[in-house]
């Protein structure tokens, strides 16, 4: 899957959601490097995709950058509340707390 993913961008489809998912399997894969590449990428093209947020905060964790990952969390919580996505902002503020326990 993550090769057919790859594909697509380097066909140019260059699309938050495509960055997403690439990312989402980054993670599952345990490849925090390449997951925080891809994103990054996936914020930039949608600053408003709390998910993406989310799961880069996660990724910055598991790549031992906690600064940064608290950082896109706080990003993303503020992304959520203003979309009234509560969830997302509820799972963000958790593992932000976590990460400040030394516990992402």
């Amino acid at each position: 899957m993550r090769a057919k993913l790859e594909a697509m961008l380097e066909g140019g489809q260059d699309t938050a959601l495509l960055r997403f998912s690439l990312g989402e399997l980054c993670v599952k894969e345990g490849d925090a490097d390449a997951a925080v590449t891809h994103l990054q990428k996936a914020v930039t093209l949608d600053s408003d995709y709390s998910a993406a947020w989310k799961c880069l905060g996660r990724a910055l964790a598991d790549a031992g950058r906690s600064d940064e990952a608290a950082d896109a969390f706080e990003q993303g919580i503020a992304v959520a509340e203003a979309r009234g996505d509560h969830q997302a902002a509820k799972e963000m503020r958790v593992f932000a707390r976590r990460l400040a326990r030394g516990n992402a």
